[in-house]
């Protein structure tokens, strides 16, 4: 029997990882549970099991006294002395209990208390082994789906993929693996309940993280995230390292690392921006892929006012006004984008402390900073357009 049990242990240990100490501390509490149904109390009651060869022992521990009162804690002075002639009034003996002789239902309820603990341990840790997952990226496998929910199998548990962090429009077959970010692990009753996305932007970010090396070690370091999932997501990086390119890193080569993330997010746009600790600097890489003329950014209102050359207007905004969006969530400013003609019509130049055909620059505060260097080309494209209309 006690071969048994260790045998039974040690496949507890390894199978569901709960530690011999835990189920030798079961064990000693359900024989106490038992002797307190069979005696009506265990106050008095030890219990000790040798962990190598699971060998148990129960006893009682009364003491001597003259006159038996309470023969569950007290033992007659007579009685002790046939146990060892040592004893006297007051001392304490230890007297074995034959667990065999526990009713049924001891017996039973002994066995109930094992198997409750067993469950417990086995749910605390799981949660622990999937809480150390929160706020990463797994691989799961399609279940099913439950209503508009999905249930993902994540390994040990099961997660659920709500449809508020489902991305619009995208469907699964069961079987599929797919990735997801791990939002919250809860403790419940029943085991840990695991919520995901496939919305969330940091699923961007992790995807990045496992797929780019130089994200991994911190040589690239992920400086802002804005996404629409789905649709498009803009990254802002910004390279530790002289001699990396963040950008260059994050494309791969031929486009190979970044590509591979798009895959994975279904054919999501994404644009990797240079990130920039000058404002004015940082909107106009945020406003990419379209060519600016000039920014003048307020850090304190958190505003920018943007002037593009006309032709790339409907670029900077971007359909149904995405691109600005975007790049106002990547930067935290509120962006106000004009064309060379709403400028000049509206007097901004002068506003900037601009002669209209002087070479503008993106500005911050009270700063001026350097054009860009393709801003001769605006100049020069506007310069064409102005003979044109004369």
């Amino acid at each position: 029997m006690n071969k048994e049990l260790l045998e039974a242990m040690e496949v507890l240990e390894k199978e569901k990882n709960i530690a011999k100490d835990t189920l030798i501390e079961a064990i000693e509490n359900s024989l106490l549970t038992a002797c307190k149904n069979h005696f009506g109390k265990a106050d008095n009651v030890k219990v000790t099991v040798n962990p190598n060869t699971c060998d148990f022992a129960v006893y009682a521990e009364k003491t001597v006294v003259e006159n038996v009162e309470d023969d569950i804690l007290e033992i007659r002075l007579a009685d002790a002395k046939m146990l060892s002639p040592k004893y006297e009034v007051g001392d304490t003996v230890q007297i074995p209990l034959d667990s065999k002789k526990f009713g049924r239902i001891a017996t039973q309820n002994a066995k109930n208390v094992i198997l409750q603990k067993i469950r417990e341990e086995e749910r605390k840790v799981l949660y622990n082994e999937y809480y150390t997952k929160e706020k990463d990226v797994m691989t799961g496998i399609v279940q099913r789906y439950l209503g508009r929910n999905v249930s993902i199998n994540l390994g040990r548990v099961d997660a659920i993929l709500n449809e508020s962090e489902q991305v619009k429009g995208e469907t699964f077959r069961p079987t599929e693996r797919i990735k997801v970010y791990v939002i919250e692990v809860k403790d419940t009753p029943k085991g840990p309940r695991v919520s995901v996305s496939r919305t969330h932007p940091d699923l961007v970010k992790r995807l990045f993280e496992s797929e780019v090396a130089e994200v991994r070690d911190g040589t690239v370091e992920i400086k802002a995230i804005a996404r629409e999932a789905g649709s498009r997501t803009k990254i802002a990086v910004k390279s530790n390292d002289s001699n990396v390119d963040p950008v260059g890193a994050c494309v791969g080569l031929n486009g190979a690392r970044v590509n591979s993330i798009v895959s994975e997010l279904r054919g999501e746009k994404i644009d990797i921006i240079n990130w920039d600790d000058n404002p004015a600097y940082l909107i106009e890489n945020a406003l990419s892929p379209a060519k600016v003329i000039c920014v003048v950014a307020d850090e304190e209102a958190r505003e920018a006012q943007v002037i593009v050359p006309d032709y790339q207007l409907s670029l900077a905004i971007g359909k149904e006004g995405q691109n600005a969006r975007l790049a106002a969530r990547l930067t935290g400013f509120k962006i106000d984008i004009k064309s060379e003609t709403q400028a000049r019509e509206m007097g901004l130049f002068e506003q900037m402390g601009l002669q209209y055909g002087d070479t503008p620059a993106a500005s911050f505060e009270e700063e001026t900073y350097e054009e860009p260097e393709n801003y001769q080309e605006y100049q020069e494209d506007y310069q064409e357009d102005v003979n044109e209309q004369e």
